[in-house]
């Protein structure tokens, strides 16, 4: 679960999409700079099989598809949180260790 949840690129799905709600494709793939289309539908074709995302196709013309995180993944939001309070009160300490190393590389 550890790599299905916080593999490359899965976090960051489901965080955008337990923040901020059903999303088409190209408005998710917006949200999360970097991310490649080949990669987004493998990481969402990924999460939607383990239960983690829900896929809605609109039979219409041009078809329209969106995604959604499950209530699985709603879940996972304290987590998330956690993680993100943990940044937030480490990321100087992490920022300056990098520093020392990369000083002492050189």
């Amino acid at each position: 679960m550890i790599d299905l949840v916080f593999g490359r690129w899965s976090t960051q799905v489901l965080w955008v999409l337990t923040h901020d709600g059903r999303l088409r494709f190209t408005e998710l793939e917006q949200r999360i700079p970097g991310l490649t289309p080949k990669v987004l539908t493998q990481r969402l074709r990924q999460l939607e099989r383990d239960g983690l995302v829900s896929r809605t196709y609109h039979a219409e013309v041009p078809p329209r598809v969106e995604y959604e995180a499950t209530p699985l993944a709603v879940t996972l939001t304290p987590v998330f949180a956690s993680i993100v309070d943990w940044s937030s009160a480490h990321l100087s300490e992490v920022l300056a260790a990098r520093a020392a190393f990369d000083s002492a590389e050189s």
